[in-house]
């Protein structure tokens, strides 16, 4: 990894390794379970996921400046798990797209996000994906903590990046990279 345009890739990459390793224990959870509430941010695995899914449309509606906005959070919440995935998947896929697009001059390059009553900001790219990244890795985490009260374990999420230590279904994000 040389530029911060690697580590930008990768951790696109390591975001959908880390959300389908999620999803997988998410969707042997009954419908009851996935739905309970439990202490979270939000009240549900449900919620949580939903609000992941949400979250990662809205920033990139903004890097792509698409012009949403806001109205991505107009789509209703999907019910299941088995719904969430492909949805997650999709965003997934799109953002692992947008940073291989991207030059080493778009990192720089101002963004718009639309917040609504407080006005509309203007981020950097790096900056926006950076906290896109956070804010997925903090709610998987929850996710992650709300799993240990189920049936389902909850699964190894970091083993990514180490050459000795790297799950086997991480070596096809690194083929693709």
């Amino acid at each position: 990894m040389n530029t911060v345009l690697d580590h930008l890739r990768l951790m696109a990459r390591n975001n959908a390794y880390a959300n389908e390793r999620l999803y997988d224990a998410c969707c042997r959870l009954s419908q009851a379970e996935f739905e309970a509430e439990r202490t979270g941010f939000f009240p549900s695995i449900r919620e949580t996921l939903n609000h992941n899914w949400e979250v990662d449309r809205y920033y990139l509606d903004a890097l792509k400046e698409e012009g949403q906005g806001l109205s991505v959070f107009d789509t209703p919440h999907l019910a299941s798990a088995a719904e969430l995935k492909p949805a997650q998947e999709s965003a997934d896929e799109a953002l692992i797209a947008f940073c291989d697009r991207m030059a080493e001059g778009d990192l720089d390059r101002n963004v718009a996000q639309d917040r609504g009553k407080s006005g509309v900001f203007h981020e950097t790219i790096a900056n926006t994906l950076l906290h896109l990244f956070q804010h997925q890795i903090h709610h998987r985490g929850q996710v992650h903590a709300m799993l240990a009260g189920t049936s389902v374990a909850p699964p190894q999420l970091d083993e990514f990046f180490l050459e000795f230590d790297r799950h086997p279904s991480a070596q096809r994000f690194w083929e693709t990279g």
